[in-house]
């Protein structure tokens, strides 16, 4: 298996600790003043679902294990799981919920998402970057109040809460982060 450095790894990455595949939640380079700069990897042992973390310097070399990632379209949910297709020769594949996690509520119908497979079973999920959705309950606008003093609470059309700019009301479909659910601008039409 390639070797790679753990300052390399980002999440959604899947590397071999010792014949068991892990997939990194979350990489962290911290560059302390004095000493050597580490790497934190938060992981999910992909057998039986038990998070780890490890701390390795900059330079150690990880086993990354080998994955088949491809794209898929979004189906449907249900009592298995996560449907999805592949839009090249349509077989569908379920991929469990707590590998989906916190990213299903931006789950849409038709998504296209890359989804990692080692020997056919699926690992993990990458969500596209930012995804748009509609704004259904807002605070209105204090008047006298300009856009780069705050933030107001919003509640998007997934059940998601987010933190919009005051002249942002119900009805206005807007970009948000699927890492956080943070605001990016508003949608362009």
């Amino acid at each position: 298996m390639p070797k790679v450095q753990a300052s390399s790894l980002r999440k959604g990455s899947v590397v071999d600790i010792d014949g068991k595949l892990y997939v990194v939640l979350v990489a962290q380079n911290i560059h302390p003043g004095k000493g050597t700069p580490v790497t934190q990897l938060d992981m999910r042992r992909i057998s039986d679902g038990v998070k780890v973390s490890e701390r390795y310097r900059t330079t150690e070399q990880v086993e990354r294990a080998f994955v088949d990632e491809r794209e898929y379209s979004f189906l449907y949910e249900d009592g298995e799981g996560f449907h999805f297709m592949n839009p090249e020769n349509f077989d569908q594949i379920v991929v469990p919920g707590d590998i989906v996690g916190d990213s299903a509520s931006y789950l849409q119908d038709g998504m296209l998402v890359f989804v990692s497979t080692h020997n056919d079973v699926p690992i993990s999920i990458e969500m596209p970057a930012r995804v748009t959705l509609e704004i259904v309950e807002t605070e209105p606008a204090v008047k006298g109040q300009t856009a780069s003093s705050s933030y107001k609470p919003a509640i998007l059309s997934n059940g998601a809460r987010t933190m919009v700019p005051p002249y942002i009301t119900a009805g206005t479909k807007v970009v948000v982060m699927t890492e956080d659910g943070s605001y990016v601008e508003r949608a362009k039409e």
